[in-house]
């Protein structure tokens, strides 16, 4: 028996309620995964619902959930963005030393997201990526690009740029915790010069080197003479002493005792005669 035409529209009716039941109990729920927190919206504004990890409900068609990250954020700069494995990357920055010297400044913010303070940070600025782009971006670029100033191409050429990383963080973390992120570690990660500086660092190593050598040789030669000298005065020292110990009684002694017992065959009248041998030396 085939269905009439008001059976058919029944049925279609039961079916549309069913989808909209489905849909409906579907759009009630919501579910934050763990790292993450989640703000009610309504009708497009902020409501006072901070959703943490797991499963929430909300009105369907009404409410809305912006989600933010809590986990740890990579924001980097490098001569390859596009091949970096960072959340979010961009190119290095250029600026000048001190001495007026042309560098490049690569490096990483490591950061987040303060759970406790997503309201505010939903209200002052926005969505994620637009946290990244109005503070992480905007305010690490300043500072990277300011703070080198103050140093000389040649401190910033060393490598020692602790003290150039310390005093970006002391600008960047009040920054950071003003707009609600958490500041974990900012590095640098290269500072690149203009090839003609670096062959003249290059050469002046290499001169300074040279120098360090010759000054090297010159303290062992010098390092050498008085060691003669005062090997010198040793033996003189040496001598002087045995001279004083040496008595007529001494040296008759030490004659004696190499005396093999054979008197010389000829004598004249410069050649030393031995007699008494009980204890005479005369001529």
């Amino acid at each position: 028996m085939k269905p009439t035409n008001k059976q058919g529209i029944f049925l279609g009716l039961g079916i549309a309620v069913v989808g909209f039941l489905i849909v409906t109990a579907l759009m009630s729920t919501t579910q934050i995964q763990f790292g993450t927190t989640g703000i009610i919206t309504r009708f497009g504004g902020l409501t006072d619902r901070t959703l943490q990890p797991g499963l929430h409900f909300m009105i369907p068609f009404v409410d809305d959930v912006v989600v933010y990250r809590t986990q740890k954020i990579i924001y980097e700069t490098s001569d390859n963005p596009k091949s970096s494995e960072a959340d979010y990357t961009d190119f290095p920055v250029e600026t000048t030393s001190k001495d007026g010297q042309k560098v490049q400044i690569r490096y990483s913010v490591r950061f987040s997201i303060d759970p406790t303070k997503v309201q505010t940070v939903a209200s002052t600025l926005g969505r994620e990526n637009e946290v990244i782009e109005k503070v992480v971006k905007t305010d690490s670029r300043i500072f990277a690009r300011n703070v080198p100033r103050s140093f000389t191409a040649e401190e910033l050429y060393s490598g020692n740029v602790k003290d150039v990383e310390e005093k970006i963080i002391e600008s960047l973390r009040p920054s950071f915790e003003k707009n609600g992120l958490i500041l974990d570690e900012f590095g640098i990660r290269g500072i690149t010069f203009s090839q003609d500086y670096q062959e003249t660092i290059e050469s002046k190593q290499i001169e300074k080197e040279k120098i360090n050598i010759e000054e090297y040789r010159a303290q062992q030669e010098k390092f050498r003479k008085e060691q003669k000298i005062t090997q010198a005065q040793a033996d003189a020292e040496a001598q002087r002493l045995q001279q004083q110990t040496l008595s007529r009684e001494l040296i008759h002694k030490l004659y004696i005792e190499k005396w093999d017992g054979k008197l010389p065959q000829v004598v004249n009248g410069s050649s030393p005669l031995l007699i008494d041998l009980g204890g005479g030396l005369f001529k």
